[in-house]
This record gives C-alpha cells, structure tokens and sequence, in this order.
C-alpha cells in the first residue's frame, strides 16, 4: 500500500465503496470505477498496487472485478475484508439483474430499451479505455511494446485466434525480447532485487 494510506480501514467503508462501484458501474467498467475510488479518492492503494492486484486478478478464473475485490478486501481487512468486498460488489447488480429478468420477456423488443443497452455498452468500452490510458501511458511510448499492443489486437480482433493461442506464441515472444541482456553479474544482481520485491509483495498480500 502507498504510504498515504490508513492502516486500518473500516468494513463499513469496504462495503459502501465497492456497493458504490457495483451500483454505478455498466458492462465491464466497474474497473474504472474501482481505480478511482481505491486510488485517487480512498488512497487505499497506488497506481503500482492496483495494476498488481489487476494483473493477479486477469490470471485467476472467475470476473476480474469479482477477483479485484476480493484481492483488495484481503489486502485491506484479510479475509473478512475480502468477504465484504466482494458482497458490496456483487450485490447491487444481483438485485438489478433479478429485477430486469423479471421484466426483460415484456420489454426486449422494445426499440428503446435496445437503444438504452447500446448507450451503456458505448459507455463501458469508454471507461476501460480511460483506465487503459492511465494505467498503460508508459507502454504507449515505446516502439517495441506498440508492436506487442498492435500484434495482440490484430491476432484477437482481426485473426480470430484464440486467447489460448495468442498467450502461446505472442507470450513467448515478447518474454524472449524483454529477457535480460545485461552482464551475467548484473543479471544475479537484478533477479535478487526482483525476488525480493515479489516477496515483499507476497507478504504484503497476505498480511
């Protein structure tokens, strides 16, 4: 955690901001509105943490927000604090869901419930692109990652392939370029720092 952030954070705060985040957030944007709550207003977290617990939260099964608020809630308050996290998230749009099954058969081909849904999609591909932005700005900068950027969206939007098959050979690749090419000595020296931070992160994600 950053430095700016308390030491013992509230449940009842977990709760309210991760329902907050559940309760205003449409298609796949509540990670927007994660980033701001936990980062910029709470201070829960920095920029550094959040990309961490977003990373850990893509490799896991399961919805990213879901594995981010249990991430989150355990960093904060362990296990309980994870318990809460995920309730908050996830209970907003269980009532909304329920609600509109119930009312879905009678107004689906209504024209402007279609155009409604529509609004909210265009609303979330906006959203994750600001948090792309803010969190990816670094790796918009450099030649090398552009093209690892570019490859991945043309093998998954324009090819087709398939998530398993783009992590088989596009992965491969761009850890084979970004392997250390430094002298042996320097190598030792930055795998040490390197296995000293994830274990500082482990232990910070446990505690």
């Amino acid at each position: 955690m950053s430095d700016q952030a308390p030491r013992h954070v509230a449940l009842g705060a977990i709760f309210r901001v991760f329902l907050l985040a559940g309760a205003i957030s449409f298609g796949g944007g509540v990670v927007a509105y994660l980033r701001e709550y936990l980062v910029n207003q709470q201070r829960w977290l920095d920029d550094d943490e959040f990309l961490d617990a977003l990373e850990l939260s893509e490799t896991l099964p399961g919805l990213n927000s879901v594995n981010m608020s249990v991430i989150v809630g355990d960093r904060l308050r362990g296990a309980i604090g994870a318990a809460i996290a995920a309730s908050g998230l996830i209970l907003p749009g269980m009532v909304v869901v329920m609600t509109l099954g119930v009312l879905w058969n009678e107004q689906r081909h209504n024209p402007d419930v279609t155009a409604f849904l529509i609004g909210v999609a265009a609303a979330a591909v906006g959203l994750l692109s600001t948090v792309t932005l803010q969190l990816g700005h670094k790796q918009f900068t450099r030649v090398s990652d552009l093209l690892f950027i570019v490859a991945t969206f043309a093998a998954v939007s324009l090819l087709k392939w398939s998530l398993v098959t783009v992590l088989l050979t596009i992965g491969p690749l761009a850890i084979w370029y970004y392997r250390p090419r430094d002298h042996p000595a320097t190598a030792v020296h930055r795998f040490a720092h390197l296995r000293e931070r994830l274990l500082s992160h482990r232990a910070h994600w446990r505690h």
